[in-house]
């Protein structure tokens, strides 16, 4: 089953959430137009937008709050892509290059700090204390969880706890302020407001371990950027860990956080745990996360929305991209 397939229950009101998102490019600055325009174009998965709306389906369907809402997180995510590039100096995002790239580490910067912003604005549209609190807070953990990433860049000495700490800040707490204020907006009784919040959590927790894997595993075309770039970067992930667990005197990760100019052991790395059963001992921490976020899921009222959110669960764990 594709996205299109899942979405089904919100695809026409996220055609338009997807309008009003472009239409944030629509400035009178030209050069700012320009940047806006780069950056909001190719839209990902939205993923996160599709999760506000069907969290709020299953009680009052309040659209225009809820509109406004999946739009200030999708902006939120873009600018933390934004920052995450220039950070990173990475050229390619989604197969096209990045503002970094193109513009520069400045206006790369600016152009997010203008997207948090408008991104806030749309959030203070809901008329929602709760939700508009829920987004700030949000913002503090993405900071924190990236400041934390950079402290602790080509640190050999971390544990898994450290890890999902970390991809809970840079991608679970995105996808529970998705489905904790989508039920927040419907009105949900607070059990299921809880309920939906754990749900985004663990799906969160499942779609950045995919993508740790797919990084070691996808190709340049399918990624839209070169394989290993976490590695490149100095980031551990899950199946760095197992291979540094499984191999703790030597190995190429730690002869790559030693010294980060032999490159040349991002690719025996990736060869490493390509030839390994590491993969799946990922997929299966994945599986188990979506396992667990279907079981809450579960508990809500049986509504198509309910049925989109556990294909969703299942589509995380088979994505290749």
């Amino acid at each position: 089953m594709d996205l299109n397939q899942i979405y089904a229950p919100v695809s026409a009101d996220l055609i338009k959430v997807d309008a009003a998102i472009r239409a944030v490019s629509e400035v009178n600055f030209p050069w700012l137009a320009e940047m806006l325009s780069h950056s909001l174009a190719v839209g990902g998965k939205r993923i996160r937008p599709a999760l506000t709306l069907l969290s709020g389906q299953f009680y009052h369907y309040q659209f225009e709050y809820l509109m406004h809402m999946a739009t200030a997180i999708e902006l939120m995510h873009t600018a933390t892509l934004i920052h995450d590039d220039a950070i990173d100096k990475s050229d390619m995002r989604r197969g096209r290059y990045t503002i970094y790239k193109l513009w520069g580490v400045d206006p790369a910067i600016l152009l997010g700090d203008y997207l948090f912003a408008k991104a806030g604005v749309e959030s203070s549209e809901t008329r929602n204390v709760r939700t508009i609190r829920l987004f700030s807070q949000t913002l503090m953990t993405i900071s924190r969880g990236e400041l934390n990433q950079a402290i602790n860049s080509f640190n050999i000495h971390q544990n898994r706890d450290d890890y999902i700490q970390r991809i809970f800040g840079k991608t679970a707490s995105l996808f529970f302020l998705s489905t904790e204020s989508g039920a927040v907006l419907s009105e949900a009784p607070e059990e299921k407001i809880q309920t939906l919040k754990d749900y985004g959590h663990d799906l969160g927790l499942a779609f950045q371990i995919v993508d740790d894997i797919l990084d070691f595993i996808g190709t340049e075309k399918e990624l839209g950027k070169p394989a290993g770039s976490d590695l490149a970067q100095g980031t551990l992930t899950l199946p760095a860990f197992l291979l540094n667990e499984r191999y703790p005197q030597d190995n190429p990760v730690k002869r790559l956080f030693e010294d980060r100019k032999a490159t040349e052991n991002i690719k025996l790395a990736i060869e490493q745990v390509r030839n390994s059963s590491i993969v799946k001992e990922c997929y299966n921490v994945a599986r188990e996360y979506c396992d667990n976020a279907i079981r809450n899921i579960k508990t809500m009222p049986d509504t198509s929305s309910r049925q989109a959110l556990i294909d969703l669960a299942d589509f995380v764990v088979q994505r290749n991209r």
